[in-house]
């Protein structure tokens, strides 16, 4: 790793470079290429960096800012990154659970966090996706904002936490999966810019300027962002990282810096003789974005990308929420070919985009297969992005009888699924047993596993500047788009205190039966091959009714409906898990409100 005890920084327009001590100033030595550097200094210095006698700066690769972006960097020891725990995980195809270190626990730190990692393993997790920790404005927020992309967060722990984090993981078989931003930095705190061309106005982005990965310098500013990267993988040693909105990374340079990132991180995989893996969040549906690099034109080289596809098409099915970009979604033929097919936008008409989107995935293709896309049913955007954070099981609704129908139609609820708590629960069930044994890279969102109360909506910790603009700008959002509820205040300490996970829930009804449910789904997905592997062209999936849906893998069948009323299964087989009992009929399986059962076909 770099001598982190010699703070060297970027600063290609600067005359003069001093590095700003407690006690005087020091001129910083020119090295060539932009460079300045400073004299050793020990752990525990605090120091910054003043470009022309301006202002003092903290150091953009800062990996400690105890007061914050706008405080001085601080030294941090070299001892933080050794003796560590040895540990490699291949990433594709392993069971992901994404949290929010601040709302994990009550005390919002990695030492917490860490008590709670036995009950991951036991439910049969197999990796931990950790959302931002980059240095971030305040003490509460997402991270999306953040402004050091090499200091983490000083209130889940500061860089020595993170460490004892990741080796308590790696200890219990756990792989560390860490969520990196690189497509802009936060609007407060940010000091790039000061320090050199690390944005360019020859892109646009929702944030402003693009940062500057094809103009003039823009080799440094990539270098800036693989040394993150380079410090997260190979320093901390994470597993693996999720690279945040990457349709924003603008560049038109002949190798893309998602290629060569994918070129490097395989370096250093030799380096270390770790197995590394990338995800990449895109909206953009395309298959090339995980092919190897040069293997088709535009190939990125992603180990995996998110598949929102997937999300929306088992959200809109199951909730029954089809407006904004669900438009597209909600029928149970989007369904089957979301769980065969990966895109429903494809290459042809979106009309939440109101254009042709995507291109299809080869599913038979030798360049990726299901595991090279990542599902779910809850994720901090589809949660967090709503105007009261509210969950899966807090939103679905059995869907309304069509018109016309009888007092026989197969939505009438029944004794059994008549309450609307108990329907929402097995609305979840059922979604769960689909993407949990899917053909994808499965993830679960904080608290899912059973059925948390709590929601996860946003909240921030912005100075007095920006902290009202996001309050109010976050309430006309909702408000244009009709939702008829009070939104939470992000800047209200509040606010994040309601996300808190509440740990007592656990043993409790009804949360102890979705536990239960989801221990037995992920137990059944370890135990056989067949429910494991990524074979995209061994899937099928038939549509029993506009309700139900059945989905094949091997020699099992899982059986899904969001019907309040009686669903038939021509389905022989023994019965290896089910929601609630099915009942045997001379023709299959008959089962009463929504759920799921899991059937060993031969």
């Amino acid at each position: 790793m770099r001598d982190i005890t010699i703070p060297t920084v970027w600063a290609p327009n600067a005359g003069l470079v001093d590095l700003v001590l407690d006690d005087g100033r020091e001129v910083m030595a020119a090295i060539g290429g932009g460079w300045w550097a400073s004299r050793r200094l020990v752990p525990g210095t605090r120091y910054r960096f003043s470009i022309d006698g301006n202002p003092p700066l903290p150091d953009p690769r800062s990996l400690a800012q105890p007061e914050g972006p706008h405080g001085p960097s601080v030294v941090v020891d070299p001892e933080v990154f050794t003796g560590r725990v040895e540990f490699s995980i291949d990433l594709r195809g392993k069971v992901l659970y994404e949290l929010h270190v601040g709302a994990f626990t009550p005390e919002g730190t990695f030492d917490a966090a860490c008590e709670h990692l036995d009950h991951l393993v036991e439910l049969g997790i197999e990796a931990v996706e950790v959302m931002p920790v980059a240095d971030f404005p305040g003490l509460r927020g997402w991270g999306y904002d953040g402004v050091g992309q090499y200091a983490v967060h000083r209130s889940y722990g500061g860089p020595e936490s993170f460490a004892r984090f990741i080796d308590e993981c790696h200890l219990r078989g756990l792989g560390v999966v860490l969520d990196v931003v690189h497509n802009h930095q936060g609007p407060e705190g940010n000091y790039l810019a000061q320090f050199g061309p690390y944005f360019t106005s020859a892109h646009g982005t929702p944030w402003g300027e693009a940062v500057n990965l094809d103009q003039a310098h823009s080799r440094d500013v990539r270098d800036f962002l693989l040394g993150a990267c380079r410090q997260w993988l190979v320093d901390y040693r994470v597993d693996g990282l999720r690279l945040d909105a990457v349709h924003e990374l603008r560049d038109d340079s002949p190798k893309h810096y998602l290629a060569e990132l994918s070129e490097v991180v395989r370096g250093w995989e030799v380096e270390t003789g770790r197995k590394l893996t990338l995800f990449a969040e895109s909206d953009l549906n395309q298959p090339s974005m995980v092919a190897p690099v040069d293997s088709v034109p535009g190939a990125k080289g992603m180990d995996a990308q998110w598949a929102d596809d997937v999300h929306h098409a088992l959200h809109a099915f199951f909730t029954g929420e089809t407006s904004g970009y669900y438009v597209d979604f909600g029928t149970a033929e989007a369904l089957k070919q979301a769980l065969t097919r990966v895109f429903i936008h494809e290459g042809g008409w979106s009309t939440f985009r109101d254009r042709n989107w995507g291109a299809p995935v080869d599913v038979g293709s030798e360049l990726y297969d299901g595991h090279s896309f990542l599902c779910c049913l809850q994720n901090h955007d589809q949660v967090g992005n709503r105007a009261i954070g509210d969950r899966t099981a807090q939103m679905a609704k059995v869907p309304a009888a069509p018109q016309g129908s009888t007092a026989l139609d197969a939505h009438r609820p029944t004794a059994a699924t008549a309450d609307p708590a108990e329907q929402a629960l097995g609305l979840q069930a059922g979604a769960a047993a689909l993407y949990l044994l899917s053909a994808f890279t499965p993830m679960l969102f904080m608290g899912e596993e059973w059925a948390a109360s709590t929601p996860f909506p946003f909240f921030s910790d912005l100075g007095p500047e920006l902290g009202p603009h996001v309050t109010a700008g976050r309430r006309r959002e909702f408000e244009k788009m009709g939702w008829e509820v009070e939104v939470p205040d992000p800047q209200d300490p509040a606010t994040l205190r309601s996300a808190v996970l509440r740990w007592d829930e656990l043993d409790r009804p009804p949360h102890d039966r979705m536990l239960a449910w989801y221990t037995a789904l992920l137990r059944i997905r370890r135990e056989h091959g067949d429910l494991r592997n990524g074979s995209l062209h061994s899937v099928t999936v038939d549509v029993v009714s506009d309700d139900a849906v059945l989905m094949r893998r091997g020699k099992f069948a899982v059986a899904a409906s969001r019907s309040g009323g009686e669903v038939e299964f021509a389905l022989p087989g023994e019965v290896v898990l089910s929601w609630t009992p099915p009942v045997q009929t001379a023709t299959g399986l008959r089962v009463s409100g929504p759920g799921a059962l899991i059937v060993r076909t031969r």
